[in-house]
């Protein structure tokens, strides 16, 4: 017997934070989410995306015992951006039951119907920050903190319940170079003196912070074309200042500045905190900090979070200056590998970047549509 609870007190909520790590316990592949940001992310009260979000969490039981979990989202912003009236579901984990699955997704369905929508899409977030997609190739590589794991098995439920494709990412696995490629660093002085732009030469934390509400801004420009994508609001730009700037080391960073000392290019990365994570469980206290700290400090291998280029400066070699900083960086402190961040597979601008470092490809994720 299969029952669907909703999620309506911090008990719960809690079970459905941690269900996961029951799932995939002694899973070498899974990287566990801070559990402490997963708590601000699903709370009504401290996400500025319930500004103008709506969502729902449930619980599904299989003869009494927790076998599975999802939220519904519906993003209003996103849905006029993209001129499509979808709820979103997101946060989906379940034991390999059809019948779980089903009714998991049939909750949904049913409360974005109610709700005026005329499908459903995901595994997507509130906000194109969130982890979204899921893994339907690469099933046995690492995953970072900011992707999502799951079984192979879900991709035969998903195509089982009728959802079809809607959008791909992939992510790349490369060796960082002993020198950039020859393109790169012409390019990276051609652009320099032409457009008077800079990389900013950050020590401190702090120095970042300065600039990384204009990151956050310029990242509304760079991102608004990408599949799902919806503006961030300045509540929202704050808490990702807070969340990506509170363990990064300042010369992972790469902001590139014009003559105006505004951002025009972007790369936030950071020392692979997989394993640490995985150690922790996802726990930040009481000892967790401590692995965290350990990996952002004595790692080889890096990985990347965001990186973008003002679209006044798409195809006039903004993003070389980015890489040859962080090359530079990446060589000087020991780091021989990287992982990018999930990229859409038709982002052919973005995706060149890694034919040129020799990267493989490691990992599609899939956004899942079904109209009603």
């Amino acid at each position: 017997m299969i029952e669907i609870r909703k999620v309506t007190t911090s008990a719960e909520l809690k079970k459905f934070i941690t269900f996961p790590h029951h799932l995939y316990k002694g899973n070498l592949y899974w990287c566990p989410p801070i559990i402490m940001d997963e708590k601000v992310t699903l709370s009504s009260k401290k996400n500025h995306a319930f500004e103008y979000c709506k969502a729902e969490y449930w619980l599904a039981y299989k003869d009494g015992k927790l076998a599975g979990r999802v939220a519904g989202i519906i993003n209003p912003k996103a849905n006029k951006r993209w001129s499509e009236d979808l709820v979103r579901f997101g946060w989906i984990d379940f034991i390999d039951d059809s019948e779980v699955s089903e009714k998991l997704i049939a909750t949904v369905e049913a409360w974005g119907i109610s709700q005026g929508m005329k499908g459903i899409q995901g595994p997507l977030g509130f906000t194109d920050m969130d982890n979204e997609g899921m893994m339907v190739e690469g099933f046995d590589q690492h995953c970072t903190l900011s992707s999502i794991y799951n079984y192979p098995y879900y991709v035969d439920h998903m195509v089982r319940m009728g959802f079809v494709k809607a959008a791909d990412w992939v992510q790349y696995e490369f060796e960082i170079p002993e020198e950039l490629p020859e393109k790169f660093v012409r390019t990276a002085k051609l652009v320099e003196n032409k457009f008077h732009l800079r990389v900013l030469k950050a020590r401190r934390r702090k120095d970042l912070l300065v600039y990384a509400k204009k990151m956050f801004a310029m990242l509304n420009k760079a991102f608004d074309e990408l599949y799902g994508f919806a503006a961030l609001n300045e509540e929202q730009m704050e808490d990702y200042v807070k969340q990506y700037f509170g363990f990064i080391r300042p010369e992972f960073v790469a902001f590139v500045l014009d003559s105006e000392d505004d951002i025009v290019g972007f790369g936030v990365t950071m020392p692979s905190v997989t394993r640490a994570l995985q150690i922790s469980n996802g726990k930040f206290f009481p000892f967790g900090w401590i692995n965290l700290l350990k990996s952002v400090y004595y790692n080889d291998t890096i990985d990347m979070y965001l990186v973008g280029v003002h679209p006044d400066y798409h195809g006039k070699g903004a993003a070389a200056l980015v890489w040859k900083y962080l090359h530079e960086a990446y060589r000087k402190y020991g780091i021989t590998k990287a992982y990018s961040n999930p990229q859409l597979e038709d982002n052919a601008r973005a995706l060149s970047i890694w034919k040129s470092f020799e990267g493989r490809q490691i990992i599609r994720r899939r956004c899942w549509v079904k109209h009603f």
